[in-house]
């Protein structure tokens, strides 16, 4: 049985997810659009979404957090590559100086979402987790902040003879706090920021910790302190100096992007070069770190202060590449002929994604499948009015797109108040072209091309990769913009149009 929800109200806006994008959404949906009524509707039994679900060894960003942070709260911790436990509890300092908590309802994952025009809004229904009931929420706008991959299902492969192994296979997104890895022979499956996060941290305890990757990454060391934030903050006040160095990091971060797209053979021997250094000579850099692809087709992987380098020199951690052949009673025996010994596997295998957090969404009682659609300014889609997704950026930190989606939303619902609109929702013509909403050639991207929506070849539709690009847009472009379409008559159900296709075939 379905009921309403207690607050059986209608809200202005209904937040979808209280990780590190949705209690920003609400702080900045209190400070710009005071008054309206909102609440948060989250999964799981506590906020921080990423930073509270990992606990696996070693869990930091792999963004500074002068970037990852918000732009409205400065980020005070030492480290600019931030452990798991500072971020969230930098999330839950974010909520409590807000009062936002008290806007979320813990352990209730929404399920479906349909919009009725006849009264211009939608109605969500969450399960509650423990007893399994039902209840319906009303609101005029859906802002799904749920992030991009499953919290259910990470990308875990099954390898030959499992089932033969006589130790633990844990994955990362799942790792058993009790699980003691002292002392013990560790191999952890993986190449990307999961596993070169993971291999020197059980390092520090573990008898070897070995990396079996299938092929290699660009692994890059960072500074774990920003020395010219801490220079800044001495001389300048607090948000002044945040302020001056978010924007060194995001100039910066630009700028090497730009020279990796543009000069990728130099950008590549750089980086290659980089990683030879710190590893001393006689170490195989062409096989171990020598990746098979050009610079930013995949995400960077960082190191603070060269803690992966440091631990494969020093012996206590190794790096083997090559492709699995089966498990075996004591390990893994690889294509080679080789075999690994290892008391614990850790499946550093990867994310699975999915969009709006698995929400069916219906519009007028017919469906809205994402992969059908396209997304206007990387945040809307086409034929779906008042809501809204938060997703962040590949080639930057997460927060800065997710920052400015929340600006947009309020500059949205300011100016849908001053003219009287209830509705909003772009409309694509036909004469746009689509194309992969995602420029990377990850793994966990490639799985997705049935999950993403697309973006267009042109502006608004484009999806940019690009803070300055996206700035100017969404922060200072016009609301009225011939594309986003308002108020249509109510009663009047809105059409679907054919959904979006990629090579003349319907993607679903």
């Amino acid at each position: 049985m379905t009921v309403a929800a207690p607050e059986d109200t209608l809200l202005d806006v209904l937040i979808v997810g209280a990780g590190l994008s949705g209690i920003g959404a609400a702080r900045q949906l209190q400070q710009r659009c005071p008054g309206k009524r909102y609440a948060i509707l989250e999964a799981r039994q506590a906020m921080g979404g990423t930073w509270d679900l990992f606990r696996y060894p070693g869990i930091r960003s792999d963004s500074d957090m002068y970037t990852l942070g918000y732009r409205f709260k400065p980020w005070k911790g030492a480290k600019a590559i931030a452990d798991g436990p500072s971020i969230l509890s930098y999330i839950r300092e974010t909520a409590d100086e807000a009062d936002i908590t008290r806007h979320i309802r813990f352990g209730h994952k929404v399920v479906s979402a349909a919009w009725h025009s006849h009264d211009a809004c939608w109605t969500v229904t969450a399960e509650r987790t423990g007893d399994g009931s039902l209840q319906q929420w009303r609101a005029r706008f859906l802002y799904v902040c749920a992030g991009y991959y499953s919290y259910a299902q990470g990308h875990r492969p099954a390898f030959p003879g499992e089932e033969s192994f006589r130790g633990r296979i844990v994955h990362p997104q799942f790792w058993d706090a009790s699980l003691d890895y002292a002392g013990k022979r560790v191999v952890v499956i993986g190449s990307g920021a999961t596993a070169v996060t993971m291999v020197p941290a059980m390092a520090a305890t573990a008898a070897h910790v070995t990396m079996l990757q299938r092929s290699p990454s660009y692994v890059v060391t960072r500074p774990g302190e920003d020395a010219m934030a801490a220079r800044l903050r001495r001389l300048l006040p607090e948000g002044l100096a945040y302020a001056a160095t978010r924007w060194k990091n995001v100039l910066l971060g630009m700028f090497f992007f730009q020279l990796a797209r543009r000069r990728p053979e130099r950008v590549s021997e750089r980086m290659v070069g980089m990683a030879a250094a710190q590893l001393g000579p006689g170490f195989d850099v062409g096989k171990h770190f020598t990746p098979r692809y050009k610079p930013w087709d995949q995400r960077v992987c960082l190191v603070p202060d060269g803690d992966l380098f440091r631990e494969l020199r020093d012996g206590r951690a190794s790096v083997v590449t090559d492709t699995i052949e089966r498990f075996t009673e004591g390990g893994i025996m690889l294509a080679s002929g080789q075999t690994l010994p290892a008391d614990i596997i850790v499946t550093a295998t990867g994310l699975r994604l999915n969009m709006l957090g698995d929400i069916a969404v219906s519009v007028d009682g017919q469906p809205r499948v994402p992969a059908e659609l396209m997304a206007y300014k990387g945040m809307m889609l086409n034929d779906v009015p008042n809501l809204v997704l938060a997703f962040g950026y590949t080639n930057a930190s997460w927060t800065l797109k997710a920052d400015l989606t929340a600006e947009y939303v309020c500059r949205l619902l300011r100016y849908m108040d001053r003219h009287g609109h209830h509705v909003a929702m772009p409309r694509r013509d036909a004469s746009v072209q689509p194309a992969p909403f995602l420029d990377f050639t990850s793994g966990y991207v490639q799985r997705a091309a049935s999950v993403l929506p697309r973006q267009g070849d042109r502006r608004p539709w484009r999806v940019y990769q690009n803070y300055i690009l996206d700035m100017l847009t969404i922060r200072h472009g016009r609301i009225a913009d011939g594309v986003l379409q308002f108020d249509m008559p109510r009663g009047a159900p809105m059409q679907r149009e054919t959904p979006v296709t990629l090579s003349g075939e319907v993607q679903s």
